[in-house]
């Protein structure tokens, strides 16, 4: 069965900033700058009659291109943090998009999502990395700023089945007209 996501890739003049953000926090397990993306909709382990049927519904959607912005730096998992993030500004059209892949995944008879869209870029996965650890490595990193872009496609990737699942494998992908 492969485990599915939809999301947007994140140019190379982008990825290299976000890329020097990473390190300094211990117990972080940092994401490879090449796994970087936006993910629009986790979908997780279906089967291939299900994954032909998600890649079909998603050729259908016809948005256009879609400019992406970086919010700096934060975190998920209030009180434990879970992982360290660049957040993405929330524009319309960026969740519109979100919203299509949700409603067209949906119709074809995948489960909701069950979590709110919150735009971001994993940059690392915690364990055992303190509050204050964290707290640290943002402080530090205040002034966190990496370049624009227009997406102009997203893709369907999958993922090994573990935790953190990279290397991602782009197994579509949907022009943004």
């Amino acid at each position: 069965m492969p485990r599915l996501f939809t999301g947007l890739e994140i140019p190379a003049e982008s990825v290299a900033a976000l890329a020097a953000a990473r390190g300094g926090v211990y117990g972080a397990r940092w994401v490879q700058p090449s796994d970087f993306h936006i993910t629009l909709r986790f979908i997780g382990d279906i089967d291939l009659g299900a994954a032909r049927d998600a890649a079909e519904t998603l050729a259908e959607i016809r948005r256009p291109p879609l400019d992406v912005s970086f919010d700096g730096l934060g975190w998920f998992g209030a009180d434990r943090p879970r992982a360290i993030v660049v957040k993405v500004k929330r524009t319309a059209p960026l969740i519109e998009l979100q919203g299509e892949h949700e409603r067209r995944l949906r119709r074809i008879g995948l489960a909701p999502n069950g979590r709110n869209f919150t735009p971001h870029v994993t940059l690392a996965r915690l364990r055992a990395a303190s509050p204050a650890s964290v707290a640290d490595y943002l402080s530090a990193r205040g002034a966190f700023v990496a370049p624009p872009f227009q997406a102009t496609r997203f893709v369907l990737f999958s993922a090994r089945e573990s935790v953190g699942g990279g290397p991602y494998v782009v197994e579509a992908a949907y022009p943004l007209l």
